[in-house]
C-alpha cells in the first residue's frame, strides 16, 4: 500500500513537472484556435476536433496539451475547465472567451475571435522586433569590427610600434592602455557584465522594482510613445473581444489588466475595474489619468458607454493605435539610424586612427 502511494505521488509529481515545462509559441496557440474554429464550425464534435488536430500537429508540446484535453473531454469535462490545467500557457483571457462560447453556443465564433486576436498579437510583436533589428545589427557590427582590430590586428603590430623609437600619438597610447587592460582583465569585464545582466534579471523580477522600471520606460524619450501605443492596443482589443463575448464589464477589465505586461497600466486598469464596480464610468477614470490614457481614448470610451457600443469604440481605438504604432516604430528607426551610425563611425574611426597614425609616422621616419 505504501509503495502504491509513493508510486502514485511520483507519477503525479512527474505529470505536474511536465505540465509546467510545456510551452507553446504564439503561433502554435493561434493555429490551435484557428483549426478549432474551422472544425467546430463545420459541425464536428469537440473530442473529434481535438483528435484530428492531434493527428496533424508535429509540435511535441502541443501534442502533450492535446492528449490531456482529449482525456478530460472524454471524461465529460468542459474544454475551458481542461484548459485551466495549462493556465501558464492559455491565460484567463483565452480561457474565459472559450468558457463564454461554450455557455452561449458560439464556441466556433469565439475560437475565430481568439485566432484573429493572436494573429494581431503576432503582427504587433513582429513590428516591435522589426524596429529593433537595425539597431542590433549596427551594435553587433561595431562590437565585431572593434574586437577584430583590438584582439587580432593591433596585437600583431604592437611589438613593432614599441620597438621603434617614435613618439606615439595620444590615440595610440590610449588604445594601447585599453588593449592591455582588456587582455589582462577582459575575462573579469565579461564575467562582470554577465553577472550584472543576471543580477538585473533577478532584480526586475521583484514586483516593486519592475513597477518602477515600467514607469521609467513610460518616461523615456525614444520608447515612451511606443510603449503607450502597445498598451493601448492590448487594452482596447482585449476589452473589445471580451465584451463581444458577453463577459461582464468588471470581469472584462480585470482579465484585460492581467493580459497587460506593463505593471503601471495593469494597476491602472485594475483600479478602473474597482471604480466601475462602485458605479463609476470607465471614461471618468481614464480622464483623470491623461498621462496614461490619451484624450482620444477617454472620449471614444465615453462615446461607447453612452451609445451602448463600447466594444465597437474599443475596436476602433485598437485599429487607430496600431496605425500610431507603425508611425512610432518608423520614427524610432529613423531617429536611431543616424545616431548609431555616428557612434559606430566614431568608435571604428578612433580604432583605425590609433592603428594607422603610428604606421604613417614610422614610414615617414624611414623615408627620412
Amino acid at each position: 500500500m505504501i509503495l502504491f502511494v509513493i508510486g502514485r505521488y511520483k507519477l503525479d509529481l512527474k505529470l505536474n513537472l511536465n505540465k509546467y515545462l510545456v510551452r507553446l509559441s504564439l503561433k502554435e496557440k493561434m493555429l490551435f484556435a484557428k483549426h478549432m474554429a474551422i472544425m467546430t464550425g463545420s459541425g464536428m464534435q469537440m473530442l473529434e476536433s481535438i483528435q484530428v488536430l492531434r493527428s496533424q500537429t508535429t509540435s511535441k508540446s502541443l501534442q502533450i496539451v492535446l492528449d490531456q484535453l482529449m482525456e478530460d473531454v472524454r471524461n465529460g469535462q468542459f474544454l475551458s475547465t481542461s484548459l485551466e490545467r495549462y493556465k501558464h500557457i492559455f491565460n484567463d483571457f483565452f480561457i474565459n472567451v472559450i468558457r463564454v462560447g461554450e455557455a452561449s453556443g458560439t464556441l466556433s465564433d469565439n475560437f475565430k475571435y481568439l485566432a484573429d486576436e493572436l494573429k494581431k498579437q503576432q503582427e504587433l510583436n513582429r513590428k516591435i522586433k522589426g524596429a529593433m533589428i537595425y539597431p542590433i545589427i549596427i551594435v553587433v557590427a561595431t562590437v565585431g569590427i572593434t574586437s577584430l582590430m583590438t584582439f587580432f590586428i593591433f596585437p600583431k603590430i604592437l611589438p613593432v610600434l614599441k620597438s621603434i623609437n617614435v613618439e606615439l600619438p595620444a590615440t595610440t597610447r590610449g588604445f594601447i592602455k585599453v588593449s592591455d587592460f582588456m587582455f589582462n582583465y577582459g575575462s573579469y569585464v565579461i564575467g562582470g557584465f554577465v553577472a550584472f545582466l543576471i543580477g538585473l534579471w533577478f532584480i526586475l523580477r521583484i514586483g516593486r522594482v519592475r513597477f518602477i522600471w515600467h514607469k521609467i520606460i513610460l518616461n523615456l524619450p525614444l520608447v515612451n510613445n511606443m510603449s503607450r501605443a502597445i498598451n493601448m492596443i492590448k487594452f482596447s482589443r482585449t476589452l473589445a473581444l471580451l465584451l463581444k463575448s458577453d463577459v461582464k464589464i468588471v470581469e472584462s477589465l480585470n482579465i484585460t489588466a492581467d493580459t497587460l505586461t506593463n505593471l503601471v497600466y495593469r494597476q491602472a486598469v485594475k483600479e478602473t475595474a474597482n471604480r466601475v464596480q462602485m458605479g463609476d464610468l470607465i471614461s471618468k477614470y481614464l480622464k483623470e489619468n491623461p498621462h496614461l490614457f490619451p484624450t482620444l481614448m477617454s472620449q471614444m470610451i465615453s462615446v461607447g458607454e453612452n451609445t451602448g457600443k463600447l466594444d465597437e469604440s474599443a475596436l476602433y481605438l485598437a485599429d487607430f493605435y496600431e496605425g500610431e504604432l507603425d508611425e512610432t516604430t518608423k520614427a524610432l528607426s529613423n531617429a536611431l539610424e543616424p545616431i548609431l551610425l555616428v557612434v559606430m563611425g566614431l568608435i571604428v574611426g578612433f580604432v583605425a586612427l590609433a592603428i594607422i597614425t603610428p604606421i604613417y609616422k614610422i614610414t615617414e621616419t624611414l623615408t627620412l
